[in-house]
């Protein structure tokens, strides 16, 4: 009897964690696809010529796409099983995978981009879910769920690492079909390692608020480009203005549905709301300073992408070592002051690219990403525990969703909204030549001035967009301290 009790946990222990393996490979790449093309952008804009708002939509479509539909996704598949959701979402993720690699023009990389976001979507709230249910143990349980947090935390990392590596040997599309051979793999395997999950959760899909939502992000997103590529325009102003509406008429609508995509009321806890906040804008400086740095790196330095992707290994080392350690650093320091700690770190981080010039700044990079990988780190694996230990334990499952989404949506609204406010730097500083600084560098002819512009011209853009997003971060840290209570929830 005895030998019966102890083998039982080993067996289940051990198919557990054999499924917690195969889920892991989906969410790294889902992570690493919103920051892959940091690096590769320079190739992409040489090889299909996008305009300026196409290229910023080919970067942040995807994220917009998952930032959007996460908690839509997460409602269908607790209704209607998440293992079905995350196999059909795979295999929607691939094709997207398979459409971006051979993509011939902006429109189409942007809308297989999109499909991408469709699938990537369907991954992130089901893999989690399963992952709980594969761990019935409340330790085991919260091992495996910060394994899954620092995954999909090292995947942003070394996302241009990979992309770096890849566009040394082959084409731009390599970046994408890596992807492909993962998502077969995992087809493969999950019926047999993984077992269908549903809620009890009751009420239908609202179609309605899934339309009001994406709709609304998506135009407001629009405005937004548009009037940095190209200034005010009516129909840009039109569009900003249905976006608003739209997601006004999304608020109102989720505070009378009895089952709303959205459960606004659990921003009225300032500790959860805090929480969401610091996932949200820690996204939103990591996307843009990922991008602008690497456009920075290549297009102004001079730097081979292979060795601008090498320049970030230390920035990757440094923000997946943390993700690794946040339990014991918050063991130390508290919650509370690890929270403050992320804003101050990464805006003391990003801070320093302010001081790069367009003669050297390699080291200044470095240091950057080193100081403020250690806030990314601490905010990818505080801010879902943080959150969720603020609701009761019968909203867990809402609060996540949130967490996760705002994480995706501050990937995207960092290129969207910093590195619109660099674009419009750029139209305005710029010699005039193009919209942005790699496709005026393809310009055939271009005179050295113009090149020497170009270049301050960029680099006055990410110093302006990157300086706005270390006062915000700091601002929200400096709230964070005044407005919470010393001791936050466990």
């Amino acid at each position: 009897m005895p030998m019966t009790d102890t083998s039982l946990p080993r067996t289940v222990d051990r198919t557990a964690w054999l499924g917690l393996i195969a889920i892991l490979p989906l969410v790294l790449l889902v992570a690493m696809d919103g920051s892959i093309l940091y690096l590769a952008m320079p190739h992409v804009t040489s090889a299909l010529m996008p305009t300026a708002d196409q290229a910023l939509w080919i970067l942040d479509i995807y994220g917009f796409v998952v930032g959007s539909l996460l908690i839509a996704f997460g409602n269908i598949g607790d209704r209607y099983g998440r293992l079905k959701l995350i196999i059909t979402g795979a295999a929607v993720f691939g094709a997207g995978s398979l459409g971006a690699a051979y993509s011939q023009t902006p429109e189409q990389l942007i809308a297989s981009r999109a499909l991408m976001g469709l699938g990537g979507a369907t991954l992130l709230p089901s893999g989690l879910a399963i992952v709980s249910a594969l761990f019935p143990d409340p330790r085991l349980r919260a091992q495996a769920i910060g394994i899954f947090a620092a995954t999909f935390a090292a995947g942003f990392a070394i996302g241009p690492l990979i992309g770096g590596m890849l566009l040394r040997q082959f084409a731009w599309g390599a970046v994408f079909l890596i992807n492909v051979p993962v998502v077969i793999g995992f087809m493969i395997g999950a019926p047999i390692l993984l077992r269908e999950v549903r809620s009890t959760v009751g009420g239908s899909i609202d179609l309605a608020s899934l339309v009001l939502s994406f709709a609304g992000i998506l135009l407001f997103t629009y405005s937004l480009k548009n009037a940095a590529a190209y200034g005010f325009t009516p129909t840009q102003i039109v569009a900003g203005a249905a976006g608003i509406f739209a997601l006004a008429l999304f608020a109102r609508r989720q505070t009378k549905l009895e089952y709303p995509l959205l459960d606004l009321g659990l921003f009225r806890d300032r500790i959860f709301s805090i929480a969401i906040l610091t996932g949200l804008l820690s996204l939103v400086v990591w996307s843009a300073a990922g991008y602008l740095s690497g456009v920075y790196l290549q297009s102004v330095l001079g730097i081979d992408v292979f060795a601008a992707a090498l320049l970030t290994l230390p920035g990757a080392i440094v923000l997946t070592a943390t993700c690794v350690a946040t339990a014991r650093i918050v063991e130390r320091i508290g919650r509370k002051t690890a929270l403050v700690a992320t804003h101050l770190l990464i805006g003391a981080g990003v801070f320093l690219l302010l001081f790069t010039t367009t003669e050297t700044g390699i080291a200044v990079f470095i240091a950057s990403t080193m100081i403020a990988g250690i806030g990314y780190g601490l905010s990818f694996s505080l801010v879902a525990d943080i959150a969720v230990s603020a609701v009761p334990a019968n909203r867990a499952g809402a609060a996540g969703s949130i967490a996760e989404t705002s994480n995706e949506l501050g990937n995207a609204l960092g290129i969207s909204l910093l590195g619109s406010l660099a674009t419009l730097s750029f139209r305005l500083f710029g010699p005039g030549v193009a919209g942005t600084l790699d496709e005026t560098l393809d310009q055939p002819g271009l005179a050295h001035q113009s090149l020497i512009q170009a270049q301050e011209a960029f680099l006055t853009g990410m110093h302006v967009a990157i300086g706005t997003g270390g006062l915000l971060t700091l601002a929200v840290g400096m709230v964070a301290w005044l407005w919470l209570p010393s001791k936050l929830p466990e």
